[in-house]
C-alpha cells in the first residue's frame, strides 16, 4: 500500500463527525425542534464537509488545528440543537470527535483491505461507506440511547476527558507526523492499524468513564432524595409532636377558660374570652382532610407560612391517600410545598406571596394541584424548571423526588406556567377497590 492510501477521503471524515455529532444530539436535550432543528442540522453537515474538502491540501503542520477548527465546529452544531451548557458540550464534542475517528479508520482500512491497488466502482465503495458507518454509528447509538443524558459535567471531569480524548487521538495519529520514534509504524499497514485500534481504545475508555459518571451521579441522585425523604419524615414527626402538645395546651386551655368565666362576669372579659374560644374552635378545624398523617404535613407548612407571611390555602380531601406510605405522603406533599415556599419567599411584596393547593379525586384518579404566585417565570429544561442557585448539579432533588414518588404508584407529574402562576400537578392513579365481597 503506497502512502496515498493512508489519507482517508475528507469528506468521509466529515461524514463521520456529523454522524458522530448527530447521535450525541440525538440522546440529549433539544434546543430546536422540528424543520428548524433538520435545517441546522443539514448546514451543519454541508460546512463540516466543506471546511474539510477545502483544507484537504493544506501542509503538514496545519492539519492538527484544522482538526481542532473541525472539533469547534462539532462543537457549535451541538450547542446550536442542543440543550447543554458549555462544559456538557465541549465533553460531548470529545465523545463525538473520537468516535468519528475510529468510524473513518475503520472503513478505509476495510476499504484499502479490499481494494488494495485498484478502486472499485460507485456501488461496491459507498456501499462499504455505508455499511460500516450504519453498523458503527447505529450500535452506538443503542448503547447512547440505554445509558441516557449526559449528566451534568465538572470541570475536573471535563479535563479528564480532554486529557483522555488528546492522548489517543496523538497516539492514533503520531506515525503520520513522525516515522522514526519507537512507537511509530514504519509500514502503511502499521499505521492504519495502530490508528484504528488506538481510536477504538479511545472510544472504549471514554464510554467507559461516560458509564461510571452516570452511575456515580444516579447513587448521588438517588442518595439526596432518600436525604430528602427522610428529612420531610423527621419534619412530620417533628410537626406531629408538636400539634399534639398544642392540642392539649388548647385543651387544657378550654378549661380554664370555663372556670374563669364561672368566678367573673365583667363584659369584656366575657368578649375576650369569646374570642379564645373562637381562635380556638378555627384552630380545632385547621388542616382535617380525613387523613392524619397529610394534616400533619399541612399544619406544619401552614404555621411556617404564617411566620414567613406566604397566604396558604388548601381545599383537600385527603380519605384517598390511604393506599400511599406515610414517608410517601411526607415525600409528596412536603416537597411540592417546600418548592413553593422557597419561591414565595423571595417575592418582597409580602402582600403577593400566595400558595394554593387542592387534592380531589376525579374519576379513578387522585389529582393535586399546587400553584403558586411566580412573577418570573422559571426556564424549563427536560420539562423541569432549572434551577436558578449556583450549583445547580447538586439541587432540584425535591422536583425529581416527587417525580419518583409519582412513578411509585403508576401517577405522572406535570409542571408548568399559567400567567404569572407556576403549576405542579401530580395525578395518581386509583387503587381499584375490591367489590369481589
Amino acid at each position: 500500500m503506497s502512502s496515498v492510501v493512508l489519507d482517508i477521503p475528507r469528506i468521509y471524515t466529515g461524514l463521520a463527525q456529523w454522524l458522530a455529532c448527530m447521535i450525541m444530539i440525538a440522546c440529549s436535550p433539544k434546543k430546536l425542534e422540528g424543520r428548524r432543528f433538520w435545517i441546522t442540522g443539514i448546514c451543519g453537515l454541508l460546512i463540516q464537509c466543506a471546511f474539510l474538502v477545502v483544507t484537504d491540501d493544506i501542509v503538514l503542520w496545519l492539519w492538527i488545528p484544522c482538526m481542532a477548527a473541525s472539533g469547534l465546529l462539532i462543537l457549535a452544531l451541538i450547542l446550536l440543537l442542543c440543550d447543554l451548557d458549555i462544559r456538557t458540550g465541549a465533553y460531548t464534542t470529545i465523545r463525538a470527535f473520537l468516535l468519528a475517528e475510529f468510524a473513518a479508520a475503520l472503513q478505509w482500512q476495510i476499504h484499502c483491505f479490499l481494494w488494495p491497488e485498484n478502486d472499485p466502482g460507485l456501488c461496491q465503495r459507498y456501499g462499504l461507506l455505508l455499511g460500516v458507518y450504519a453498523a458503527v454509528f447505529g450500535f452506538f447509538f443503542l448503547l447512547e440511547k440505554k445509558a441516557g443524558p449526559t449528566p451534568p459535567v465538572t470541570a475536573s471531569e471535563l479535563m479528564s476527558v480532554a486529557v483522555i480524548g488528546v492522548s489517543f487521538f496523538a497516539v492514533s495519529n503520531l506515525s503520520f507526523y513522525f516515522h522514526d520514534t519507537p512507537f511509530s509504524g514504519q509500514y502503511s499497514g502499521e499505521i492504519m492499524n495502530i490508528r484504528t485500534f488506538a481510536d477504538l481504545g479511545g472510544v472504549a475508555v471514554l464510554f467507559a468513564y461516560h458509564q461510571q459518571r452516570r452511575h456515580q451521579y444516579a447513587q448521588k441522585e438517588l442518595d439526596a432524595m432518600q436525604t430528602i425523604l427522610e428529612n420531610q419524615y423527621a419534619q412530620y414527626r417533628m410537626s406531629r409532636d408538636s400539634i399534639e402538645l398544642i392540642n392539649r395546651k388548647y385543651h387544657d386551655l378550654k378549661h380554664q377558660i370555663a372556670a374563669l368565666r364561672a368566678e367573673q362576669n365583667p363584659a369584656v372579659r366575657d368578649q375576650w374570652l369569646d374570642e379564645i374560644e373562637e381562635d380556638i374552635r378555627s384552630y380545632e378545624a385547621q388542616n382535617k382532610t380525613g387523613n392524619s398523617v397529610l394534616d400533619t404535613v399541612l399544619t406544619g407548612k401552614s404555621l411556617y407560612c404564617q411566620k414567613h407571611g406566604i397566604s396558604l390555602a388548601v381545599v383537600a380531601d385527603g380519605r384517598e391517600l390511604r393506599f400511599m406510605d406515610v414517608m410517601d405522603i411526607c415525600t409528596l406533599f412536603g416537597n411540592a410545598l417546600d418548592n413553593a415556599i422557597e419561591c414565595e419567599r423571595k417575592i418582597q411584596d409580602r402582600s403577593k406571596r400566595m400558595i394554593h393547593l387542592s387534592l380531589n379525586t376525579q374519576k379513578q384518579f387522585l389529582l393535586l394541584r399546587v400553584e403558586n404566585y411566580c412573577p418570573e417565570p422559571p426556564q424549563f429544561s427536560n420539562g423541569l424548571p432549572m434551577s436558578t442557585k449556583g450549583d445547580a448539579a447538586n439541587h432540584g432533588f425535591g422536583v425529581k423526588s416527587i417525580q419518583h414518588t409519582a412513578r411509585k404508584y403508576g401517577g405522572t407529574t406535570t409542571m408548568s406556567v399559567e400567567g404569572e402562576w407556576f403549576v405542579l400537578k401530580v395525578l395518581l392513579p386509583l387503587p381499584k377497590k375490591d367489590t369481589s365481597n
